[in-house]
């Protein structure tokens, strides 16, 4: 089983600290703020988790699991919208929160506190709803670093270079989404001049 030490107060993803302390305190949260987390801004994605637990009264797996799929569209569609894509977003959280519920009996935190080794870990990550590859490392890298969840093997399966799972000041974040944005233009100019 994947020891845990004691989880950050908060993590600096939002500038909200409401919202950061929200996604460090709970795992629900953490995971829906990693499924949001897709073409919107980090600060977007992560602040998700508050808003909707603000516009349902509550972040409650199975409530959210067994919810009706466009009554919890609606709910990310009000103004302004939790994600550039509310309707797939919606029915991507209540994916995961009916996953966690058939899974895990509703306690998200059981994805890497039951974790029997860090593949073991890799691989439930994997299988949560929007979890890809890339995901799953940034979510091993924080819960190894910053969460201490620790199964044998996991530092093998930590990436070498910064992910947002590194980050821990909002000066980190800054430098971090930088250097995405900078990688991903130096990708479009590669593309551009293969064409």
């Amino acid at each position: 089983m994947a020891r845990t030490a004691t989880a950050p107060e908060r993590l600096p993803f939002t500038g909200d600290d409401e919202a950061d302390r929200l996604i460090a305190a709970d795992p629900l949260a953490l995971l829906i703020g990693f499924a949001l987390d897709q073409q919107v801004t980090v600060q977007k994605a992560f602040a998700g988790p508050l808003e909707l637990r603000k516009r349902l009264g509550h972040l409650d797996v199975a409530r959210i699991a067994a919810s009706d799929p466009e009554a919890l569209a609606e709910v990310f569609r009000e103004r302004p919208a939790l994600h550039r894509f509310p309707g797939a977003m919606a029915e991507r959280v209540r994916a995961l929160c009916a996953f966690l519920e058939e899974r895990y009996d509703g306690d998200a935190a059981r994805v890497w506190r039951e974790a029997a080794s860090g593949e073991d870990l890799r691989a439930r990550l994997a299988e949560l709803p929007g979890f890809g590859e890339m995901k799953v490392r940034t979510v091993l890298t924080l819960l190894a670093r910053q969460f201490g969840v620790n199964p044998p093997g996991i530092e093998a399966l930590l990436p070498a270079h910064q992910t947002l799972g590194d980050v821990r000041t909002a000066e980190e974040l800054a430098t971090y989404q930088a250097g995405k944005r900078a990688a991903k233009a130096e990708r479009r100019a590669a593309a551009a001049d293969k064409s």
